[in-house]
């Protein structure tokens, strides 16, 4: 834990530091010997120039790092706040959710084997660009579930066939690569009859999409330009292939607050998050610096901002003509310096572990 009191000392260093110098600088600048004394050269003050600006910036910057480390370091106190109600994973970027007791917080978001969080994403044919329900909401009637080993994922969707993914394989096949907002990524592609079947379910076409499957077990890009202004988000922060960090919460009061100015509700799972909590209030969690859920720690690296996909049904896969509830959010939940409504928060994992329902939820 770093003691907060070190960095007023870093400043009085400082302080002290300058003092000298500035003494020196009065010295050279009135240095005569008597009559005959004579004025310091051009040289002699750059020199203590010099040497009062290095003392500026290591003092700026041993601030800078103390102040940086502080804000890495969990909390050595915690505050309880509520409890965990509902657990997600989604498998493929987009699709349908996949209801769960419990998960493993691992580096690339939440899992249980391979049944793990935005591990697969739909891509086009002609150009490997991924697809999203921001453009094809009918993405997120594809329904994903696994097996019990979590080795083989079922896909199933309105009028069609289910069809089954051999997860574990996938690792055994050679891999290529895919982009995610055009950072490349390392995928393997799942074959023909998967594509044909996407394909023929969202497009009414043989081919157009395939589906690709991030094989590692660690984040690989780095944080997104647009990004960059969130000073806490970090490259292990990016996960698998997600748009920007490998977990998302929200509260259900932050929900109800939503749904109670519109005039069709929504139901939380349309916000897409992996961990609902029941007890705090509205939007409190835009505040929280440090969360801690069973043996889990994680930080609060970016508020959530919403795009044209938060309009989309998980039930029907349509968006809603009115545009709500984005439209609404943007009356009352913008931030300064973001362009999007913000509900919920993205978090970066700090200690592993695994989390259940009903577990209780502290910040600090």
């Amino acid at each position: 834990m770093i003691d907060f009191c070190s960095i007023p000392l870093t400043f009085r260093h400082h302080r002290g530091a300058d003092g000298l110098s500035e003494e020196m600088l009065s010295k050279l600048l009135n240095n005569t010997s008597g009559e005959g004394g004579s004025r310091p050269t051009l040289g002699q003050l750059l020199t203590v120039a010099a040497g009062v600006g290095a003392v500026t910036a290591v003092g700026y910057g041993v601030y800078r790092f103390l102040k940086y480390r502080a804000e890495q370091t969990p909390p050595a106190e915690w505050r309880r706040v509520g409890e965990v109600s509902d657990l997600w994973i989604y498998p493929i970027k987009s699709c349908g959710a996949v209801r769960m007791s419990k998960f493993l917080c691992s580096e690339i978001g939440p899992q249980l084997g391979l049944l793990r969080d935005r591990i697969f994403m739909v891509v086009k044919s002609a150009d490997g660009k991924f697809i999203t329900g921001r453009s094809h909401p009918t993405m997120v009637l594809v329904q994903p579930a696994f097996d019990v080993t979590f080795e083989r994922m079922t896909l199933s969707a309105p009028g069609m066939m289910d069809i089954s993914v051999n997860v574990k394989q996938l690792l055994e096949t050679k891999p290529g690569s895919a982009s995610v907002w055009d950072q490349p990524v390392v995928a393997v592609d799942c074959g023909e009859e998967v594509a044909r079947w996407l394909s023929r379910f969202l497009l009414s076409e043989d081919f157009g999409l395939r589906l690709v499957f991030y094989p590692l077990e660690l984040p690989t890009r780095p944080v997104r330009e647009k990004n960059r202004i969130h000073a806490l988000l970090t490259a292990r922060d990016s996960g698998a292939l997600h748009d920007a960090t490998s977990y998302m919460l929200v509260s259900e009061a932050s929900v109800a607050d939503v749904n109670s100015r519109l005039e069709k509700p929504v139901p939380a799972l349309q916000f897409r998050a992996n961990i609902l909590v029941k007890g705090p209030s509205a939007f409190e969690e835009d505040y929280w610096k440090w969360i801690r859920i069973g043996d889990t720690v994680y930080r609060n690296v970016k508020a959530c901002t919403r795009c044209l996909f938060t309009n989309v049904d998980p039930e029907t896969g349509i968006s809603s003509p009115e545009e709500e509830p984005l439209k609404t959010l943007r009356k009352y939940r913008m931030k300064p310096g973001l362009g999007s409504p913000v509900v919920g928060m993205q978090m970066g994992i700090r200690t592993l572990g695994g989390i259940s329902l009903g577990d209780a939820v502290y910040v600090g």
